[in-house]
């Protein structure tokens, strides 16, 4: 698929945003990505992660591991197209943690998928969990990535789509100056 109709898909969804969003990551930006709205439909979801999974497709991967909540599907329907079991990571107390009995095996060949990327923190708290178990990071891969800069992740980031997308520190946000109302609609609190 063309990036031109992943961001089709967003804008016939209206998961594609304007406005004033305060991020998961604490950092403001006029622009958000609502994979949820995207997702909430079943082909669009199999069409998407169906594109993602052909990019690692013959790597032998042996789980999809995604961070609630925006991986929990992407994740799955990652796995069901490679054939693999799916399980996420998820926030108790704060800390990313494999609960509900998932675990990873020792030398597990495992995939890591988000819906979408700014900082990469959800990613790098995943990877460690991997790491941790002694799994096989093999790959990591994204819907979105709208990081402004390259992640440095210790391993290539493959998303669908590259667009970086301005962002604020808070107290620097030209659209808190400007009194615009924000909207906080991610699933992590920094």
């Amino acid at each position: 698929m063309k990036e031109s109709e992943i961001i089709d898909i967003f804008k016939k969804s209206g998961a594609l945003q304007k406005g004033h969003f305060e991020l998961s990551s604490g950092l403001h930006s006029e622009q958000y990505f609502q994979c949820a709205l995207v997702l909430q439909y079943p082909h669009y979801s199999e069409l998407l992660c169906g594109e993602l999974a052909r990019h690692f497709a013959g790597r032998g991967i042996q789980a999809v591991i995604g961070p609630a909540f925006g991986g929990i599907i992407v994740a799955y329907e990652v796995a069901r197209h490679l054939n693999c079991r799916a399980v996420f990571a998820e926030r108790k107390e704060k800390e990313l943690t494999l609960r509900r009995g998932f675990a990873l095996g020792q030398n597990e060949r495992v995939l890591l998928v988000e819906d979408v990327v700014t900082t990469g923190l959800s990613i790098r708290e995943t990877k460690e969990l991997i790491d941790a178990s002694g799994a096989s990071l093999e790959g990591m891969g994204a819907i979105v990535d709208r990081s402004p800069a390259p992640l440095k992740l210790g391993i290539p980031l493959t998303p669908l789509v590259k667009i970086p997308v301005e962002t604020f520190l808070p107290e620097d946000c030209p659209l808190c100056a400007a009194g615009k109302p924000i909207t906080t609609p991610g699933s992590r609190k920094k």
